[in-house]
């Protein structure tokens, strides 16, 4: 029985459920790594094509490690008042890490050490929390959740027939609905129909007036 046991089994055992949300937690996060020049770089950035049941699963991990990584952003910037942009090795570079100013950058970057580490052990990439870090969690510094999208496809998986879907981060290729206009009528248009129509009816008033004329006249 799978009493309190939540989650999708996948049709694999919990260590290998775990190493395969890892990996597809990473493969999303690498969409956005700069692959220019590589072999195997995305066809999108920010996009990863999987099964239904796979995206659904992983989506809480790629939430959770974006909201860990985003909430270390505001003691990075307090560490960043304090840091030095002189050379490792230098003598800029030892006095500064001899004085005050380092113990308390020391102090401020603590939290974004602890941060990464976690995410290291959520993710097990560090070129994957590197982008987390430095790229994804600035672009949802102001967003409270709700970070990705799943979007299911029309056609299954050739093979198996699972339902595939896409799973990708929201504010990059966000739809755009565009309601249509009313159609707007010129004013002096319809003022000249107004007048067509009273010059009609005055025409209609003398032709009936005439025929009476005649009419009586015989």
């Amino acid at each position: 029985m799978r009493h309190r046991r939540k989650g999708r089994k996948l049709g694999r055992n919990p260590s290998h459920q775990r190493a395969m949300l890892r990996n597809l937690a990473s493969s999303l996060f690498l969409t956005e790594r700069d692959a220019e020049f590589d072999d195997n770089a995305p066809k999108v950035k920010g996009r990863v094509i999987t099964t239904l049941a796979k995206a659904k699963e992983v989506r809480p991990l790629v939430e959770k490690c974006i909201t860990i990584a985003r909430r270390a952003l505001d003691a990075q910037d307090q560490a960043e008042q304090f840091a030095t942009t002189a050379e490792r090795n230098t003598e800029a570079w030892r006095s500064w890490r001899q004085g005050d100013q380092w113990q308390q950058w020391n102090a401020a970057i603590a939290p974004v050490v602890t941060a990464r580490r976690r995410a290291v052990r959520l993710l097990g990439d560090k070129e994957a929390v590197q982008i987390l870090f430095e790229e994804i969690a600035p672009r949802f510094r102001d967003r409270n959740g709700g970070y990705t999208r799943i979007l299911r496809l029309a056609t299954p998986r050739l093979g198996d027939a699972a339902a595939r879907a896409i799973i990708e981060f929201v504010g990059v290729h966000d739809r755009v609905t565009e309601r249509s206009e009313k159609p707007a009528f010129d004013a002096p248009a319809a003022e000249e129909e107004v007048v067509d129509d009273s010059l009609a009816e005055e025409q209609a008033v003398d032709e009936a007036a005439d025929e009476k004329a005649d009419d009586d006249s015989k």
